[in-house]
């Protein structure tokens, strides 16, 4: 899949590149391609040189986490909702504390790093799965809510809009956890109704009334601010937070007796490790993308679907960020090469830029997930993994827009 994507916009590179040299009579064409090739290899390295920092950070903090208990705490916190929602499997059963561990990850942000915990919450699941080709119920479940993106502390975006030059980093904190929840509720409630899951069962509505009580009543205080209110007030909450969760993580482990220090280490050396096989992937992606910017094929393609807006009467502005969107599902490399495009030619608190981040911070890889997930443990047939996957990012796309609108105007 990723070799045909990869493949395929080098194709279409060319092919735009000889109609602008042979229709469009600009032969500087093919000087901007080398030229963009070079300056996308460059700018690779220079954002892996915050990714080393920032998974290495984060990583660290999170094992401290790991060796307080919080993870266990919140396995058994979540037990009796995973229970019901996932019947299949025992209670006590490790792939809880895997799956709590990996949704963690993946609420802060940590793509890359969610990653391999969540390929051993898959093998958990799939020692309980009694038919090994086909997807079970459990890791479908797992699955799109992995896809669905729920993302409570986008780390990774704040740091590529540092990269950027941004001077207000968490801007993007609110609209991610609005649209991040549009996104997860969607592909709850697909596999809810595919599965048949009773989600009026007391004790899941124990979990999730309160959960959209006070989402909502959020979302209604937020409704009488302005929109530099709201601007102001991401911001404030996203530091907020970041930095209270670091400080909670210490002082827990500190007051259980952790060697803080120790286990810092332990895991930052894990997270250098996960930041360091990233680089060829963000190269090869940043070039292609590169590629197709400087070919020109890409800005026909936004006209294209710009008129067809403007003919529908529609605000246009979103629709420089739609390339990060329609590679998303594909590739989080692409998603991400494709987002630190639009901040370089667009500008980093640009319009098109806000919504690029916010989509990519509320939805997934979803073709990548399964591909990765199901494929380490030998599973063939996904039933409907893909169907219920998809609707929960169109969800996300479609909520990071409106509430870009909202926020930004």
């Amino acid at each position: 899949m990723l070799n045909g994507l990869w493949l395929g916009f080098f194709i279409v590179a060319a092919v735009a590149a000889l109609a602008r040299w042979l229709f469009g009579a600009d032969p500087d064409v093919f000087a901007a391609l080398v030229e963009s090739l070079f300056a996308m290899a460059k700018l690779s390295v220079e954002v892996m040189i915050l990714l080393f920092g920032t998974l290495t950070l984060w990583l660290g903090f999170l094992r401290i986490a790991e060796k307080a208990g919080l993870v266990e705490w919140l396995a058994r916190l979540l037990g009796p909702l995973f229970y019901r929602l996932m019947p299949e499997v025992p209670r006590g059963h490790p792939a809880l504390g895997l799956i709590t561990l990996n949704f963690a990850a993946n609420g802060l942000g940590l793509d890359n790093a969610a990653t391999p915990i969540g390929l051993k919450a898959m093998r958990a699941l799939q020692e309980l799965n009694p038919l090994p080709d086909t997807a079970s119920n459990a890791q479908i479940l797992f699955l799109v809510l992995n896809a669905s993106s729920l993302t409570l502390l986008p780390v990774s975006i704040f740091m590529y809009r540092v990269q950027q030059g941004a001077e207000n980093p968490t801007l993007v904190f609110l609209p991610i956890l609005l649209a991040t929840s549009a996104s997860t509720l969607a592909g709850l409630l697909s596999v809810a109704i595919v599965q048949r899951l009773r989600l009026w069962d007391p004790v899941v509505l124990a979990y999730l009334v309160p959960g959209a009580l006070l989402l909502g009543g959020f979302m209604a205080l937020l409704a009488g601010l302005s929109a530099t209110a709201l601007a102001q007030l991401s911001s404030l909450l996203g530091n907020l937070t970041l930095f209270g969760l670091i400080v909670s993580f210490v002082a827990i482990g500190a007051l259980r007796r952790v060697p803080v220090y120790e286990a810092f280490v332990e895991g930052a050396k894990e997270g250098f490790d996960v930041a360091r096989s990233l680089l060829p992937y963000l190269v090869a992606m940043l070039v292609a993308v590169g590629a197709l910017r400087a070919s020109g094929a890409l800005d026909f393609g936004l006209e294209g679907i710009r008129w067809l807006v403007e003919a529908l009467g529609w605000d246009t502005r979103f629709v420089d960020a739609l390339p990060t969107a329609l590679v998303k599902p594909f590739s989080g490399s692409a998603a991400r090469a494709m987002l630190i495009e639009t901040m370089q030619s667009q500008g980093v608190d640009s319009f098109p830029a806000l919504v690029a981040a916010t989509v990519q911070g509320s939805t997934e890889t979803t073709f990548y997930v399964l591909a990765v997930y199901f494929g380490a443990v030998g599973i063939q047939r996904a039933r409907h993994a893909v169907g219920c996957a998809l609707l929960a990012d169109l969800a996300g796309v479609i909520a990071a827009i409106l509430v870009c609108y909202w926020f930004f105007g």
